[in-house]
């Protein structure tokens, strides 16, 4: 039987990473795996509450970073690490390089900080795989205008979703064992067949 392996799904707002989930389950579910699919903030009844705090409050840029890893640290007790345990495989929309990305990058949140946060979350965790779902900005933007009432974050003006989108690029340079970024900006059919070569050598 193979290992479990915890993929993460990563990008700015407009992305469409979120499109693809249920197609990456599915491949690997078509091999006989189990898989469970979340997201962040969120994934437990604690992190859906801090969810909608975090997606629609006013709040302290540290504040935010806090709300985010202890929602992130009941996701992993709750979720990630009881399926890992199974043997099941996890597929989640964000994780803690959305923290670096969004309160490093966009906010400006000191790196020091999400680092200390990381080390003290989950020391000894980080996923298997990252796809990292890049667009040139003014395509995401686009995206979101035709899309539902925007959160607080897809309100960010163009400057930090910038700073978001080199913070991640930054991650996937310095981590590039387990970062693989996927050009949003093809079509469908492109995108789904470069995601089925990626997770076919899993």
């Amino acid at each position: 039987m193979q290992m479990a392996k915890f993929i993460t799904f990563e990008g700015i707002d407009g992305a469409g990473k979120s499109t693809h989930i249920p197609f990456v389950a599915e491949l690997l579910r078509a091999r006989g795996l189990t898989v469970v699919t979340t997201r962040e903030p969120g994934g437990t009844a604690l992190g859906e509450s801090l969810r909608d705090l975090l997606l629609h409050q006013t709040m302290h840029l540290e504040t935010e970073a806090l709300l985010m890893f202890a929602a992130r640290r009941e996701h992993l007790a709750q979720v990630i690490e009881p399926a890992l345990a199974r043997g099941d495989w996890v597929i989640s929309d964000r994780f803690t390089d959305a923290s670096f990305a969004y309160q490093g990058g966009g906010r400006q949140l000191s790196r020091d900080k999400l680092e200390m946060l990381e080390r003290w979350v989950h020391p000894h965790r980080q996923p298997d795989l990252t796809l990292l779902f890049d667009v040139p900005l003014e395509v995401a933007r686009a995206r979101l205008d035709a899309e539902r009432t925007p959160d607080k974050f897809e309100q960010e003006h163009a400057a930090f979703f910038s700073a978001t989108r080199d913070e991640y690029l930054r991650r996937a340079a310095q981590f590039p064992a387990r970062f693989r970024i996927v050009d949003a900006t093809q079509s469908m059919d492109a995108t789904r067949a470069h995601l089925q070569t990626l997770i076919a050598v899993l």
